[in-house]
């Protein structure tokens, strides 16, 4: 067990400490004392953990004071588009948020901290890699390579490689693209390399050990799966019954900003066609465009909206802290993705409702998912 609980335990430079502080940050969450001590002594490590345990601030803490300590000599040649850091995420939500943490803890510093991902235009990013010199770069896999190939971007000095999310990576295809991005970096002794990943398998376990050097492995279980602080309710009814039942909840007092997850892309926008007359509503899902998404989105943290329907891909790596409600209109097939989505509300110390409409075609993944909690849920009946 590592012997530091807070921040100041840890050697970190002055602009660190001063945006770790201005950010409220103290105690160090369970990840962070574990991981920091081995990654500030430059070793890889790889973590497990779940969204929401403060593993961002770790990689970017990590990334920060190995760029700060040993900052360029005059007598070193620097190119445009050469990063010194980079960071891999699955998704563009993923990647904006880690960029927005980014842009937050190095404001005391020079830092040049640029976010690249697919569905947005390369003459904005273009002009961002060679506006100035890159020290961080956070980025999707696919535009990576795209830039890469078209000679805007080098990976020959990198010092710092993160890979984040790396089981979402594995399951959406994007190891063969990581390969070879991975391929053009100097070699795993010659920079340090993080992985974190929410679940931990024979690949993903593969992947770290072919890019890792002697990486320190780090644990931390969650406390419990799904947060005490969210009270589930399970509902039983009919999929006609569904949409009146939604109506229903969502015109209550009580609830004052919600999430509302479906499994299809149809059925958000089925969701959002039949909601947007009465209520504030945006959506998120894989048929957004991006621009829109990152629109969307920030209405909904500014509580210009207060409802938002999504899909799974599009609800992983959404941190809005005061979500009152998730409803799950239907059950994932995936436990890993309930546990997610109700991971939205019950955040910062507050309370959160999670409701899911259990129909029978939701009944199917109700076994799988009580064999994951460890847990037998108690449905109820919904009163019409």
């Amino acid at each position: 067990m590592s012997h530091f609980t807070t921040f100041t335990d840890l050697p970190l430079l002055t602009p660190t400490l001063r945006a770790i502080s201005d950010l409220g940050f103290t105690e160090l969450t369970p990840i962070q004392a574990q991981i920091l001590p081995h990654t500030l002594a430059h070793q890889d490590a790889i973590g497990q953990a779940q969204t929401g345990t403060g593993k961002t601030a770790t990689f970017l803490i990590t990334i920060m004071e190995a760029l700060l300590k040993r900052p360029f000599q005059e007598e070193e040649e620097r190119h445009l588009g050469e990063p010194r850091a980079v960071i891999m995420a699955p998704t563009r939500e993923l990647a904006q948020q880690i960029f927005d943490d980014c842009i937050a803890l190095t404001k005391y510093t020079e830092l040049h901290s640029v976010c690249i991902m697919g569905g947005t235009n390369y003459e904005t990013q273009q002009h961002e890699l060679e506006r100035q010199y890159v020290d961080i770069l956070v980025a999707t896999p696919g535009r990576l390579i795209d830039l890469m190939h078209k000679g805007m971007l080098y990976l020959d000095r990198v010092e710092v490689l993160v890979l984040d999310e790396a089981d979402r990576m594995l399951d959406m295809g994007f190891i063969p693209d990581i390969k070879r991005l991975v391929g053009r970096m100097p070699a795993n002794t010659d920079r340090q390399s993080l992985l974190f990943s929410a679940t931990f398998n024979q690949d993903v376990m593969n992947l770290a050990y072919r890019w890792l050097h002697e990486p320190e492995f780090v644990e931390i279980e969650p406390e419990h799966k799904t947060s005490e602080l969210v009270d589930q309710h399970f509902y039983l009814l009919t999929e006609d019954q569904k949409l009146e039942a939604l109506q229903r909840i969502i015109t209550d007092k009580s609830v004052e900003k919600v999430i509302v997850f479906a499994n299809r892309k149809d059925q958000v926008k089925r969701l959002y066609h039949k909601l947007r007359q009465s209520h504030k509503i945006v959506m998120l899902s894989g048929d957004v465009i991006q621009q829109k998404r990152e629109k969307y989105l920030q209405r909904f943290k500014d509580g210009n909206a207060s409802i938002l329907v999504a899909t799974d891909v599009a609800g992983r790596g959404i941190h809005v802290d005061d979500i009152s409600h998730v409803i799950n209109y239907t059950l994932p097939d995936q436990p890993d993705d309930y546990v997610h989505r109700i991971g939205r509300t019950g955040r910062a110390g507050q309370t959160g409702i999670s409701i899911s409409f259990v129909s029978e075609d939701d009944a199917f993944n109700l076994p799988a998912l009580e064999k994951h909690l460890d847990t037998k849920f108690s449905l109820e009946q919904w009163q019409q």
